[in-house]
């Protein structure tokens, strides 16, 4: 099964830039669907990003498009979660986890369909 690891949160201020590290082991990306969420305190988890099995596909939330990318030069074990323009409704814990997919169909943006999650990496944006 695959275990992550996430890291790279901190505060900063609003307009301010993080890269998020996700490290994988017990399994590859190729296998998987990968998908970095977010939950802020009192809300839902919520998915940020959702990367295809190949890295081909890519899907992001309205709300951080243009500003939050998974680049698509990741290394075999690791995911970034490149953010920028960052604003204080961005504030949350932000966690990774993955889904086996076989086709680009099988991409999804539930949480419930996801697994292997790690402890989350806190990302704090002051105005």
């Amino acid at each position: 099964q695959v275990q992550l690891a996430e890291s790279g949160g901190g505060s900063v201020q609003a307009g301010g830039s993080l890269r998020l590290s996700c490290a994988a082991s017990g399994a590859t990306f190729s296998n998987y669907c990968m998908g970095w969420f977010r939950q802020a305190p009192g809300k839902e988890r919520e998915a940020v990003a959702i990367i295809s099995r190949s890295g081909s596909t890519t899907s992001y939330t309205d709300s951080v498009k243009g500003r939050i990318t998974i680049p698509t030069n990741n290394a075999k074990n690791t995911l970034y979660l490149q953010m920028n323009s960052l604003e204080p409704d961005d504030t949350a814990m932000y966690y990774c986890a993955a889904k086996f997919c076989r086709y680009v169909t099988d991409m999804s943006y539930r949480p419930a369909d996801f697994a292997g999650w790690g402890q989350g990496t806190q990302v704090t944006v002051s105005s």
